[in-house]
């Protein structure tokens, strides 16, 4: 029997104009879609006119422009839903959907679409619900006591999967994506055969752990960030009084 790192996984992945899935847009997006481990992937592209600034930093990490999303991106309504069609399509094929820090590319996403088409994440998915896995959870699960960050790049050098052209969405899917099959093949022992939709169910108790334990060392160091433990997507916040 196949086990699920070598079998069909998609993968997803943006770009966007800050770090802020309330407030930033996606500028970028790619779905990636493998069969099997050195298959040749499938890849989707969409280049957006987030309709706001692009800020320096921004552009500094992917490289997209004001001037070049104004004349070659499109507007961003019509490419959230093909966003959000895509991905439901992947879980309706029954594929595990691989998004490295889930939390901020599946929300980002919903925010977007809510924006722009008064709708959710939720509502493309109400048939066929989210299967992540999500390469950053699971490897700081599975090592949690290795030193070090674990951005994509880190998890690329550590599980040495070839990175090419970072900050490029559609890279970056693909080598998140080939990361998870290195995690599957490296802890199949321990993972003991469990399923995607397994993983993903633990998944969602284990970033909330780790959540936890960022914020204690938050805490300790006087830092004051807050650290939200959803995942894969984070709750809508409150409306305003």
């Amino acid at each position: 029997m196949t086990e699920w790192f070598d079998g069909p996984l998609a993968a997803f992945d943006t770009e966007t104009t800050g770090v802020d899935v309330e407030e930033d847009r996606i500028v970028s997006a790619a779905v990636v879609v493998q069969d099997s481990p050195g298959g040749r992937p499938r890849i989707r592209r969409w280049l957006v006119n987030p309709g706001v600034p692009v800020p320096p930093g921004a552009v500094e990490v992917h490289g997209l422009t004001e001037d070049h999303l104004q004349r070659n991106g499109r507007w961003p309504a019509p490419v959230m839903e093909e966003i959000a069609r895509a991905l439901a399509e992947q879980c309706a094929a029954a594929r595990p959907l691989v998004v490295m820090n889930a939390p901020f590319d599946l929300t980002l996403l919903d925010r977007e679409l809510r924006r722009h088409r008064a709708s959710s994440l939720s509502r493309y998915l109400d048939r066929s619900p989210l299967c992540v896995l999500d390469p950053r959870v699971l490897d700081k699960h599975l090592d949690r006591y290795r030193k070090g960050r674990r951005t994509l790049t880190d998890l690329c050098a550590h599980y040495e999967v070839v990175l090419d052209g970072a900050h490029d969405a559609a890279a970056d899917a693909l080598a998140a994506l080939e990361v998870v099959r290195a995690v599957g093949r490296r802890y199949n022992a321990r993972l003991e055969r469990l399923s995607p939709a397994e993983l993903h169910t633990l998944q969602a108790v284990w970033h909330a752990a780790q959540a936890r334990g960022l914020q204690a060392w938050f805490a300790r160091s006087g830092t004051p960030e807050a650290v939200d433990p959803a995942w894969p997507l984070r709750p809508d916040l409150p409306a305003a009084a």
